[in-house]
């Protein structure tokens, strides 16, 4: 059963001169970037690749959440819209039986919205683990199950 992860990139900090794309992350930000690593590892869950934005405070996030994972960066990713981030996951090759997409906001809440409902925030360095019966290539707008979420702030 294919697993998605969608997982929002940790705090950023707002630095005068920086272009957002070379946003850095906070203390509080690397912290929880390796708490969300922590507890997808704690779940019994090992990504097989990780789809990353190329922006920095995406790719230090996945960095630190898992550093032994083969990353992709996609610069499709970076304000990119739900739609957008579906069709990139549909090109994720089948034996990928646990992937990582690992974006920006709103984009990444919609998606996880759109493929599995609920009614949750996506606050910095979130994440929802997300199953499907369907492959990758056929995946579609609320074939997917909910399995968890995860919100530093509340844990």
């Amino acid at each position: 059963m294919p697993t998605l992860i969608v997982l929002r990139h940790a705090k950023a900090a707002h630095v005068s001169g920086l272009s957002d794309r070379e946003r850095p992350l906070t203390e509080r930000g690397e912290r929880d970037a390796g708490r969300a690593g922590e507890e997808v590892r704690a779940m019994g869950l090992v990504p097989d690749l990780v789809l990353c934005s190329p922006a920095e405070r995406t790719r230090r996030t996945a960095e630190l959440a898992f550093p032994d994972v083969e990353v992709s960066y996609e610069r499709d990713i970076y304000e990119a819209y739900p739609d957008e981030l579906l069709e990139l996951i549909r090109r994720t090759e089948p034996e990928v039986g646990t992937l990582v997409l690992c974006g920006h906001n709103p984009g990444v809440h919609e998606l996880a919205l759109g493929l599995a409902g609920g009614e949750y925030g996506f606050r910095p360095g979130s994440f929802a683990v997300i199953r499907t019966q369907s492959s990758w290539v056929d995946l579609s707008p609320g074939e997917g199950h909910l399995v968890t979420r995860w919100d530093p702030k509340e844990h």
